[in-house]
């Protein structure tokens, strides 16, 4: 049967709790307790359709594997899609919507970007206040993110000269496969709070430009979407981040296995939602935006709970696995899979060790890109340990993420000994501004960078990037001042 929104709209409370998406209508009151993100965020739209807050979070197959079919309760009837439509049609637009659609006219020519820094820049007046929230925020002051991209101004090349450099190769395997240059798309969530196409119009670019692209969890697109955009032999790798339940967290794996994914890159360093302030005060931000006045505090109202939510995607991984060990959670993975395994989120040398024990085929040094735990080591920082203290372990170790800004960051860490770097913010800003292209525009401007360092260097190929190459430089003075 078809519904009318006047049927609809009597659900509208946590007895009874119905919602339109996409033209469909939903019985969510049994999952209101259940959504990572709490019963409130549903509640807000209860009786009414919740599209334009569902789509950009959610994949498409979402409601099919999250909500039994017997929920699924029907189409809305075709005066409630005409009167639907109409209402969007005639909607006025927030004062955050109008600036987005003004500083998108205003956007530079692609070719006028020539740097990493060109694109987020416009990239963050591009975005959605939400969405610029969500991806630029980190843990607690942005200690650990700040530093992370800072690491690299710490470390200083010996570059070589008299080598032959006209013929340059940037290309490595990354876990045996192929990439053009030692760079991979790090895996992040939501790609489609900045542009419709969200992750697709990475994986596009990754094809045409011949790197690997890790998919997260969390994407906003299906998984099934994002092979379905790759080409024949374009290889993904998959973020997972483990369900507490071992069931739940199997099925996730054999559905991307079955979709031919080639990889399965465990995440261990965000077992909880980081502190992510910024992105939690996000919604009163926007609020107090289109009120056109501040929120102020009333004497006598108490404290309040509005701080005690995750932010916009930090329920995702509320209910992942809490309780993983070396002992337990390894082979619990190696006997349900057979594709390799990489460790993302390594923070210290010790772990790293103990990676390499466990014997998976990757180590990614990570700490999620200053998002989780505040004052983590720059990645940067625990590859120079590792080097000195166990060289040994780079046999196991795949690469590093977190703080690269330019091709000369990329080769310091390939000289300290990684295979390759990721990078997430730098595509979600690429994509957010210019889509696709935008993706393929900082893979060429790394490529750009990548090759010309290399032959500053005088390495014609990434084997030729030694430890001896790069030195770790302290400028602060140790003389004392004279008064």
């Amino acid at each position: 049967m078809a519904f009318s929104l006047e049927d609809i709209a009597q659900h509208n409370s946590s007895s009874s709790c119905w919602v339109i998406i996409k033209n469909n209508v939903y019985d969510v009151t049994d999952f209101l307790q259940e959504h990572p993100g709490g019963a409130s965020i549903i509640l807000k739209y209860a009786g009414r359709d919740a599209t334009r807050a569902y789509e950009p979070i959610h994949p498409p197959d979402a409601l099919t594997k999250h909500l039994p079919a017997s929920k699924h309760l029907g189409p809305v009837s075709s005066s409630a899609v005409q009167t639907l439509v109409s209402a969007q049609q005639n909607r006025k637009k927030t004062k955050d919507e109008v600036r987005v659609e003004e500083a998108m006219k205003q956007r530079p020519p692609l070719g006028r970007i020539l740097s990493l820094r060109d694109m987020e820049a416009v990239a963050r007046k591009v975005l959605s206040h939400k969405a610029e929230s969500y991806y630029s925020s980190a843990a607690d002051d942005h200690v650990s993110v700040t530093e992370n991209a800072r690491a690299f101004s710490r470390f200083f090349f010996h570059p070589r000269v008299m080598r032959p450099v006209g013929k340059c190769d940037p290309s490595t395997t990354i876990l045996g496969y192929k990439s053009t240059i030692p760079v991979f798309v790090s895996g992040a969530a939501l790609a489609k709070l900045g542009h419709p196409l969200g992750e697709v119009n990475i994986t596009r670019a990754a094809g045409k430009t011949g790197i690997i692209q890790m998919i997260s969890s969390n994407a906003s697109m299906s998984y099934a979407e994002i092979a379905a955009a790759a080409q024949p032999t374009q290889p993904l790798f998959f973020q997972l981040y483990k369900n507490a339940d071992n069931a739940v967290a199997e099925k996730r794996v054999r559905e991307v296995e079955a979709l031919g994914y080639k990889a399965i890159c465990l995440t261990v360093d965000a077992v909880i939602p980081g502190n992510r302030e910024k992105d939690m005060k996000s919604p009163w931000i926007v609020e107090d935006l289109e009120r056109g006045t501040p929120s102020v505090h009333v004497e006598g109202e108490g404290d309040s709970d509005e701080a005690k939510g995750f932010g916009t995607a930090g329920a995702l991984i509320a209910a992942d696995d809490k309780d993983m060990t070396w002992e337990k959670t390894i082979p619990w993975l190696r006997g349900i899979t057979k594709l390799p395994i990489m460790i993302k989120g390594i923070q210290c040398v010790e772990d790293a060790v103990l990676a390499a024990e466990a014997g998976v085929e990757g180590i990614l040094l990570s700490n999620h890109g200053g998002r989780q735990q505040e004052y983590a080591l720059p990645p940067l920082e625990v590859l120079y340990r590792l080097r000195k203290q166990r060289p040994d372990v780079f046999g196991k170790l795949e690469g590093c993420e977190g703080g690269v800004q330019r091709g000369t960051d990329v080769l310091k860490a390939l000289c300290l000994g990684a295979t390759a770097v990721g990078l997430g913010r730098a595509f979600l800003y690429a994509q957010s501004a210019y889509g696709e292209a935008g993706a393929v525009k900082i893979i060429n401007i790394l490529q750009r960078e990548i090759l010309t360092g290399m032959r500053g260097l005088g390495a014609a190929s990434v084997r030729d990037l030694k430890p001896e190459m790069v030195e770790r430089v302290d400028w602060e003075s140790s003389e004392r001042a004279k008064l």
